[in-house]
């Protein structure tokens, strides 16, 4: 497509109505789904991960994908409230005493500090079960689909991916990392499930393959610069405005890409990556990437 034709449509877009629209969305689907009864109350602490706020940036991610492919909308829907579950889980987890031990999370105490260790670990365990229920409905979407969907979700989660970049994190501790390896620590403990959502959103089209590896480049991009970011703000905004205690990973002797790159050679970093997944969406070859360009810009440019 012509790139002024491209520019236009970008000029034109309203982001902010899209996502505000896009989250509206997913969190009605998040209260339906997310059960409220359960055995024990369980769902009381389910309930309570997932409706406590937060961007929803995978969820959005995923919701901007299809639309680039021009998808399945249902499917998308159920993606992305899956991939929202997984991240949900894993926060849960990361804030217990023997991970991250944190008492904070979006402002409000963390799962454990409100419902204690036991039920918090249960809590998680069942958000992350939902998620693949929700991948495989009876009817709606096609289960060669479900099937692509669990696939990307599972790779990002586990060993491969979030849990094996969490285990990378939990070892550095008073280590000295080098650039390649906090990149590689990152692009699994953040980057995978960020990536994932890019490319679980484009599996609910039929994108060929250029469009898919473009997508992918722009999700590693993406996932990349939010951490990125996410240390920049770490020692620059204070708890009220983050939603969670600062400065805990300097404190605790973990390598971030300020203490790595100073200040200055992290925010020209973020900004490098940024231009990195913007020309990554120009080769998708695809046409309604405004929301893809969006999200893009609002994780480089977010202030909490």
């Amino acid at each position: 497509m012509d790139t002024a034709v491209t520019a236009a449509r970008a000029a034109d877009f309203d982001a902010a109505g899209w996502v505000r629209g896009a989250q509206a969305r997913v969190e009605r689907a998040l209260l339906g789904w997310v059960p409220r009864q359960s055995p024990a109350d369980l769902g009381e602490p389910m309930r309570y991960a997932v409706t406590g706020g937060g961007k929803r940036l995978r969820p959005l991610l995923v919701l901007a994908a299809c639309e680039a492919v021009r998808g399945s909308e249902e499917g998308a829907l159920r993606a992305a409230c899956a991939v929202e579950l997984i991240h949900a889980y894993s926060l849960v987890h990361d804030d217990l005493p023997c991970m991250d031990n944190d008492v904070l999370r979006r402002g409000q105490p963390t799962v454990h500090v409100r419902y204690g260790e036991a039920r918090a670990l249960l809590a998680g365990d069942a958000l992350q079960a939902l998620a693949f229920e929700l991948l495989t409905p009876e009817e709606g979407v096609p289960p060669a689909t479900q099937a692509v969907l669990c696939r990307l979700l599972a790779q990002a989660a586990g060993a491969h991916g979030m849990a094996g970049g969490q285990a990378i994190d939990l070892a550095s501790v008073g280590v000295q990392l080098g650039e390649d390896e906090l990149r590689r620590m990152h692009r699994l403990k953040t980057g995978a499930l960020l990536q994932a959502s890019v490319l679980m959103g484009a599996a609910c089209g039929a994108p060929d393959a250029r469009a898919r590896q473009a997508l992918a480049r722009y999700g590693a991009a993406l996932g990349l610069a939010f951490q990125v970011v996410d240390d920049i703000l770490d020692v620059t905004q204070d708890s009220a405005t983050l939603g969670k205690t600062p400065g805990k990973d300097a404190a605790s002797g973990k390598p971030t890409y300020v203490s790595l790159m100073g200040l200055e050679g992290a925010r020209a970093h973020a900004q490098a990556l940024l231009a990195e997944a913007l020309v990554a969406l120009r080769e998708t070859g695809l046409v309604d990437t405004q929301a893809l360009q969006a999200l893009a810009r609002m994780v480089v440019h977010r202030t909490h």
